[in-house]
């Protein structure tokens, strides 16, 4: 769910940003019917994802809410560190969150018919409730996982962990910003190695 992340890791290629927003809904090979450049964002998502499976101080933050959230803790850690993106936005690009934000909607839009079904779905939401930007607040994550937590039928209980991310917010913010220094320079040899 770490949308904000993937796209930013994206570097300046439309159709990779595209392949990497979508990747969580295209299984195994199927990533082959795409076009050349959504076929990169797709395997780019996917080492993504594994280098940060992998990596200790995201393990570290996972690991400060297992007890309560179990196996939701890793995507409530992505959320949250969309959060510190979003937040420090001005740290990471010269563009406002809301134009680059506001540019890659238009990117969906005029590529619509390369969208996935489950992505054509999101987004008209996405944008009504402007998501992205959305992530920057506190109150703003609450929503999100709100959200997500109804389309886990309220199993997951990720709403209440915005009371961690109050609590050790600190924490939390050293643990992104030592951990996404390290996975842009991954992401940006993973895509020199794509091209």
């Amino acid at each position: 769910m770490n949308f904000l992340a993937h796209i930013y890791l994206s570097n300046d290629n439309d159709f990779v940003k595209i392949g990497n927003f979508m990747a969580d809904g295209i299984r195994g090979n199927n990533y082959l019917e795409f076009p050349a450049d959504i076929q990169k964002g797709v395997i780019l998502h996917r080492a993504i994802d594994t280098f940060t499976d992998a990596h200790p101080v995201f393990r570290k933050s996972k690991h400060r809410l297992h007890e309560a959230y179990g196996h939701y803790s890793g995507v409530i850690i992505d959320v949250f560190y969309d959060h510190f993106l979003a937040k420090n936005w001005t740290q990471y690009s010269d563009i406002p969150l809301a134009v680059y934000v506001s540019h890659f909607y238009k990117i969906l839009q005029d590529n619509y018919d390369l969208l996935t079904p489950r992505t054509q779905g999101l987004l008209p939401y996405m944008k009504a409730q402007n998501w992205l930007v959305s992530y920057a607040t506190v109150d703003g994550i609450e929503k999100i996982l709100f959200q997500m937590d109804h389309r886990s039928k309220n199993k997951s209980n990720m709403q209440y962990s915005v009371k961690e991310l109050r609590e050790f917010y600190a924490d939390f913010e050293q643990e992104f910003t030592i951990f996404f220094e390290e996975l842009r320079t991954f992401a940006h040899h993973k895509l020199m190695e794509l091209t």
